[in-house]
């Protein structure tokens, strides 16, 4: 059996990271597709903010193309998958979906996380930022620059592809244990595959 590829797709807010750290406590290892932007935000010495982080993102897209994200990583989960299987938290665009469907095929698994935009936005301008979390995974955002992120993931990604295309989805509408006992379904299903 080949290990697995599971990536996690969903909007600003929906519980992706949440999903993403139930794998890693499963011993899956570990990759985050916008890590990307945020070090060369911090290589750059820019502040960290909806902008600028859109204005690296863009860059690094009109670079490399739609596909950026998934092309740069490539690298790092081939590395990762000879040691183990890997959890990739952020796939975004279209285009970077059908790039890793095309190299990983059958070992690739696409888990959509959906919450409402009204129950995102609250969960995102409530989070705090901690001087713990150094790749600033749960930065908050003002409900107008979540909705800003919104509009530009899916006008300017495709971002509806992934999840529409997704193997899983799972609703984090509700509480933990709601949303956790999906996660766990789902784990388990595709460890069977």
């Amino acid at each position: 059996m080949k290990n697995k590829l599971v990536c996690i797709t969903g909007m600003p807010g929906a519980g992706k990271s949440v999903v993403s750290d139930y794998f890693v406590d499963k011993g899956y290892l570990f990759v985050r597709f916008g890590q990307i932007t945020l070090d060369e935000i911090k290589k750059r010495g820019l502040n960290l903010n909806e902008k600028n982080e859109k204005k690296i993102r863009e860059a690094i897209r009109k670079r490399y193309g739609m596909a950026a994200f998934a092309i740069l990583n490539f690298p790092e989960f081939k590395k990762l998958l000879r040691s183990g299987n890997v959890i990739a938290d952020g796939l975004y665009s279209w285009a970077e979906y059908k790039f890793l469907k095309e190299k990983f095929g059958k070992e690739m698994f696409l888990i959509a996380v959906y919450a409402p935009p009204k129950l995102r936005y609250q969960r995102i301008s409530s989070r705090i930022m901690s001087i713990n979390d150094t790749d600033l995974r749960y930065r908050p955002f003002t409900k107008k620059e979540a909705q800003t992120r919104d509009y530009a993931e899916i006008e300017n990604l495709d971002k509806g592809g992934p999840i529409s295309m997704a193997d899983y989805t799972i609703l984090n509408t509700k509480d933990f244990k709601y949303f956790n006992k999906q996660i766990k379904e789902i784990y388990d299903e595709i460890q069977k595959k």
